[in-house]
């Protein structure tokens, strides 16, 4: 799935979990990106439902609840302490501050006011960041427009939900990714390179171009990860190490299984 749906999609369609792409004329899973077609009937374990239900379904019973996919996804995303977490969750349960205090053996219930009065605030000035940001992307679309000028080069390109930080590596405009991948790969998508480039940013849209060729739900064993590789690069082993250290896969403790890690 096109990562720009996630980071594009609305406040509701974020918390329903999946959007309606009117130009393919399906709903979208944001997690997974599984899809299902307006008009189509789905079968879901003997009852039959239309796309809007069955994405639904499929969002409720394949996945986390959303509430704890998004807070899974860590501080970089939510902003949130291990300790806001934590209240996050205890809040999101129905517990009153009185047993939080007993639950988490905090000083005072005023202790735990003061928590939720921060995270309410922190929900006030995302909504102000928001506006801030639709309103600076308008003016730059505007102004390319009045420009005459169409590329899109400058526009930064959107990262993977798993990354392990977010940094300056990930501050990557379409105009550097495409100069990379025209760079690095050949007309068969073979890396024409011997080493690894040692840049930060170069390896991670280098991972990113591999990545497409594993499906999400889907699981790999460590041959299957190899066979996929080497059609890439030789160190098959150095690239399968990069994706689990840059948060594209993830494998069980005995490597046996690998999969596309989506929190």
């Amino acid at each position: 799935m096109d990562r720009s749906m996630f980071w594009n999609a609305s406040i509701e369609n974020l918390k329903r979990g999946f959007l309606l792409d009117e130009h393919d004329d399906c709903y979208i899973c944001l997690i997974c990106g599984e899809t299902f077609k307006r008009g189509v009937i789905y079968p879901i374990d003997n009852v039959f439902f239309d796309a809007q239900k069955a994405i639904d379904t499929h969002v409720k019973s394949e996945h986390p609840p959303i509430f704890e996919f998004y807070l899974e996804l860590g501080r970089i995303y939510t902003g949130l302490s291990a300790g806001q977490e934590e209240l996050a969750r205890l809040f999101y349960e129905g517990h009153t501050d009185k047993e939080i205090v007993d639950i988490i053996g905090a000083s005072s219930a005023s202790t735990i006011r003061n928590q939720r009065f921060s995270i309410r605030e922190k929900y006030k000035q995302a909504k102000i960041l928001v506006a801030l940001v639709e309103l600076l992307e308008e003016r730059l679309d505007q102004l390319k427009r009045d420009r005459k000028n169409t590329s899109d080069g400058g526009k930064l390109v959107d990262f993977h939900l798993a990354a392990t930080s977010v940094d300056e590596r990930y501050a990557i405009t379409q105009s550097e990714k495409d100069e990379v991948l025209e760079r690095y790969f050949g007309p068969d998508d073979r890396l024409l390179i011997k080493e690894f480039p040692v840049k930060e940013k170069k390896k991670i849209i280098i991972l990113q171009k591999i990545m497409t060729n594993f499906a999400v739900n889907s699981h790999y064993t460590e041959m299957e990860i190899n066979e996929i590789l080497k059609q890439y690069y030789d160190d098959f082993a150095t690239v399968r190490r990069y994706l689990i250290q840059y948060g594209f896969l993830d494998r069980s403790t005995d490597g046996a299984s690998y999969w596309i890690k989506l929190m």
